[in-house]
């Protein structure tokens, strides 16, 4: 449910006949924001300020690494600030200086307090890669593969205090292949998402656009990926874990276990009439032998994936035939 100051944000957006946007600041952290902030630069609306999360240890060598937003718009000369939250006392005081006219939000990761929401002249825009009120929350990419969308796309919404439920301004959509994962399906969302940003900015400072509530009993959500949601339940269908598969590449990964010990599944492919190559007999997680470059695996419904790279830990990931050869994978083996 919106709240009462929400209702503020998009009545001042709504009876604007026009608006002036030349002052924005952007928030933003990650690669996928970083379409969005050099499309603003490049339409000549540069922000005043770039607001991204501080630096923090990657890697093996856990050495500090400076977010991609962060790094570029330096690069660029902007001014950057790192807080450790939103609610940073001393960024609010800054941004209450700059006096800006919109904030714009891409995949910043914190919530918004009412204070921050209600700082700009008119309000907070937000680029959510989902249709809305669809895959609400923090993985919305990985969610619409997960659950086998044919089509997703971006939306640019006024925010508010509520989990990505406020009004919607433009919609984008674009077709899914099914074979996508979610390391190629995110880089063209954000595309996707800056041209579609431009088009709000445009389209808000002309009186052209109004915001649209979402229908709430539509919503779904997207909580953030945990590495656990990367371990295979042979139980389910071999679609199902084919498209699990495409959500969590490139994390947290897709995983099993063989003799008790890990196992990553880097690529697989549905086998069409597997039911019949199951027999419907076999237990789910049952290896059912190698066939056309694929190690088969008996998943629930009589199913049968194909698994055609895989990797140990501390090794390269490899095709299934050397992956088979190397194991000396015996009949009636199972993975977990």
């Amino acid at each position: 449910m919106a709240t009462r100051g929400s209702h503020l944000v998009s009545r001042r957006m709504l009876y604007h006949a026009s608006m002036r946007l030349s002052r924005l600041v952007f928030f933003g952290t990650p690669e996928f924001a970083l379409p969005t902030l050099q499309a603003l630069c490049a339409a000549g609306r540069a922000p005043l300020l770039v607001v991204a999360r501080p630096d923090r240890p990657a890697g093996r060598g856990q050495r500090q690494r400076t977010p991609p937003v962060a790094a570029w718009a330096r690069q660029q000369g902007l001014e950057v600030a790192q807080p450790a939250s939103v609610r940073d006392a001393e960024l609010q005081q800054r941004l209450g200086a700059l006096a800006p006219d919109l904030a714009v939000v891409v995949a910043f990761g914190q919530i918004f307090p009412r204070e921050l929401l209600a700082l700009p002249r008119h309000g907070c825009v937000n680029v959510h890669a989902s249709l809305l009120p669809r895959h609400r929350g923090a993985a919305p990419v990985q969610a619409a593969l997960r659950a086998g969308d044919e089509r997703t796309g971006v939306t640019t919404m006024v925010m508010e205090e509520g989990l990505d439920s406020g009004p919607i301004l433009l919609a984008a959509e674009t077709e899914l292949s099914g074979r996508e994962t979610a390391g190629e399906l995110a880089p063209r969302l954000a595309h996707l998402g800056a041209a579609a940003l431009l088009e709000t900015v445009d389209r808000l400072q002309a009186g052209t656009v109004a915001p649209r509530p979402q229908e709430d009993a539509e919503a779904t959500y997207a909580p953030r990926l945990r590495k656990e949601d990367g371990r295979v339940d042979w139980a389910r269908t071999a679609r199902q874990l084919f498209d699990q598969l495409r959500a969590v590449t490139p994390w947290p990964g897709l995983h099993a276990e063989l003799r008790g010990e890990p196992l990553r599944i880097h690529w697989a492919e549905v086998v069409e009439g597997g039911e019949g190559v199951a027999g419907g007999e076999s237990p789910p997680g049952a290896l059912l032998g190698l066939a056309d470059g694929r190690l088969r695996v008996a998943c629930g419904d009589g199913t049968v994936l194909g698994l055609e790279r895989l990797q140990r830990p501390g090794r390269r990931p490899v095709d299934a035939p050397d992956f088979a050869n190397g194991e000396r994978l015996a009949a009636g083996e199972r993975l977990a």
